[in-house]
């Protein structure tokens, strides 16, 4: 597809919604090793709230609705992920107000308000370990492959691909929040349970782009 219409954005984010209920157990599984084992009901609770907020969007402007989306997942799930991730999301629609479509362009610029949103909320940097460290690469793939002329599914796939050297990177990262950062020793040689949340979500977004 060449881009995401406002009419399509519900689905987009079903997409993610569906990938998060199908990996729930693995995430909480992931954070139970070194944190508090809710991760993934966070994420499958937080993104199952998200496409009934876009429907109920009157509006076409896909900005707004995601951050009406943002503020609904933020009443939903108030932990720390949760916060971060709506954050994320209502940091991007920001970047996006007065627009209708989602082509190559705002797509990256959705990335990287994202982003902006994680680092502002988190007060995190990419290095720190978290789900940043994902979507910093995937932010900055897209905007390389953007800057090539590449069409939307491109730039997905060139995100999806920074998402995923993102996580793998974590690995070797020192955690510095939450239980993480109490037990290192346990966090290193895995990859950080956050960024893959994060790779799961640009996966999804980029699965539904290709597949439309």
């Amino acid at each position: 597809m060449d881009k995401i219409s406002s009419e399509q954005l519900k689905d987009l984010f079903s997409a993610v919604a569906a990938a998060m209920a199908a990996n729930s157990e693995q995430l909480c599984a992931m954070d139970a090793a070194v944190g508090d084992g809710d991760l993934g009901l966070t994420m499958k609770r937080g993104f199952e709230a998200v496409p009934g907020a876009i429907e109920a969007a009157e509006e076409d402007d896909i900005g707004k609705k995601l951050m009406k989306a943002g503020l609904k997942m933020s009443s939903t799930v108030p932990s720390t992920m949760g916060t971060l991730m709506s954050s994320g999301l209502m940091s991007g629609g920001r970047k996006l107000l007065g627009k209708t479509e989602m082509g190559p362009a705002e797509y990256a610029e959705f990335l990287d308000g994202f982003c902006e949103g994680l680092m502002k909320r988190g007060k995190c940097v990419p290095g720190d370990r978290t789900i940043l460290d994902a979507l910093d690469s995937a932010r900055k793939e897209a905007s390389d492959a953007l800057a090539s002329g590449k069409n939307l599914e491109d730039v997905a796939s060139a995100s999806l691909e920074g998402a995923r050297a993102g996580t793998e990177a974590t690995k070797n990262m020192i955690p510095k929040f939450g239980k993480a950062a109490i037990f290192k020793e346990k966090a290193l040689g895995r990859q950080d349970q956050g960024a893959v949340a994060g790779t799961l979500f640009v996966q999804a977004m980029t699965d539904y782009i290709a597949k439309n």
